[in-house]
């Protein structure tokens, strides 16, 4: 019989966000928030690439459709900057509408993608609603060499492993070791991986090596302006093929069935970074480095080597109610954390802190505050 109209189930079994729980609580609160659950950042884009920097008088079609490929004077400074031909180019509604577009075209249902876990809270719902299953593997401070962790999570229906550089939410930068052993495991099994380089221009320590340079034949990047240049509500990313650049051709019907095009306007600024905003962005590689080690040094963790996070375990504070009471607690201090189970189902003890969600100052008081309540 047919189903009578209704949400899909596969849907229906998601949480409606990573926050949903304490969204009720968050509403309440009253005077200063610390707001170090959304990774964002203070920083305004650079003068030149703001949107009111754009005028149709200037730039003709500015509030028309860019071309679903993408926009050819973004295409072209992308081209520049990544050393690659636009053919294996597709510019993106965000990285996450990249590998939204990657799920949908590569993935038939039950297809399995491993991800290396603690990871980026939405992911595991992205290949959810494409009809793939997520497969946690146990990756940043687990044991055993990187090929035991990688077969622990490997099964006939897997077909691709995500990766995370520096990380979201441990921020940890890879080591090359590290990488080439995913290489030649994704080979040896016949493995696309995805590589997700949002944080690609904020290594603090060591170096971010990309994926898609090691493995060319098999491997898609992500990148965003989001994080790298203050452009989060721009809503504008790019996704890097493999050499082979037929299987972009694929992708991009993915793409123009899903979100077309990314912002016009959105392009044009991302291409203007990408042309004259490396001062910039060593400047906020700077600034981030510096609140990071604030935080970590004021928590007594050690000081993140990339990103914009610190994972916290805070198990010997937790009381019967578990990290959700912990959560609320923080509520108290007006104390925005997001739960560590968001990023892996192993981590129910705990918690991510985005130190770049909010001007340093404020950040500082919020982290002072947790500091407080875990006896520093």
């Amino acid at each position: 019989m047919p189903r009578h109209p209704q949400v899909s189930p596969r849907v229906a079994s998601m949480r409606a966000g990573v926050f949903s729980r304490l969204a009720h609580k968050i509403a309440t609160l009253e005077g200063e928030r610390y707001p170090l659950h959304v990774g964002d950042t203070w920083l305004e884009p650079m003068v030149g690439a703001r949107v009111e920097d754009f005028q149709v008088s200037v730039h003709d079609g500015l509030h028309r459709y860019a071309k679903p490929h993408g926009h050819p004077e973004l295409l072209a400074a992308i081209e520049r900057r990544r050393g690659v031909g636009r053919e294996r180019l597709l510019v993106t509604a965000g990285a996450t509408g990249g590998l939204g577009a990657l799920a949908t075209a590569l993935l038939d249902p039950g297809d399995e993608v491993m991800i290396l876990a603690p990871y980026w809270p939405l992911i595991p719902g992205i290949v959810h609603t494409s009809g793939g299953t997520p497969v946690d593997v146990a990756w940043f401070g687990a044991p055993g060499t990187v090929q035991e962790r990688l077969r622990a999570g490997l099964s006939s229906k897997t077909v691709a492993i995500y990766v995370n550089t520096p990380s979201n939410p441990t921020g940890d930068v890879m080591s090359r070791e590290d990488l080439d052993a995913i290489v030649s495991f994704a080979r040896e099994h016949d493995l696309w991986i995805w590589a997700d380089d949002i944080y690609e221009d904020y290594a603090y320590e060591g170096e971010h090596i990309r994926l898609g340079e090691l493995a060319p034949e098999r491997c898609f990047t992500a990148c965003s302006f989001s994080k790298a240049y203050g452009m989060a509500g721009n809503r504008c990313g790019y996704l890097v093929g493999p050499a082979d650049s037929a299987i972009m051709v694929e992708i991009r019907k993915a793409s123009l069935h899903t979100f077309y095009s990314a912002p016009t306007v959105a392009q044009l600024a991302g291409a203007r970074v990408l042309r004259d905003g490396d001062d910039w962005l060593a400047e906020a590689a700077e600034h981030y480095r510096r609140a990071g080690d604030a935080a970590a040094d004021a928590l007594g963790l050690a000081r993140p080597q990339g990103g914009t996070f610190l994972f916290i375990d805070v198990a010997r504070f937790l009381d019967e109610r578990g990290l959700h009471g912990f959560l609320v607690d923080c509520l108290d201090d007006n104390l925005l954390l997001a739960p560590g189970t968001a990023c892996g189902k192993a981590y129910g003890s705990h918690v991510r802190l985005c130190f770049t969600s909010a001007a340093p100052e404020v950040v500082a008081r919020g982290v002072a505050r947790l500091a407080r309540r875990l006896g520093r």
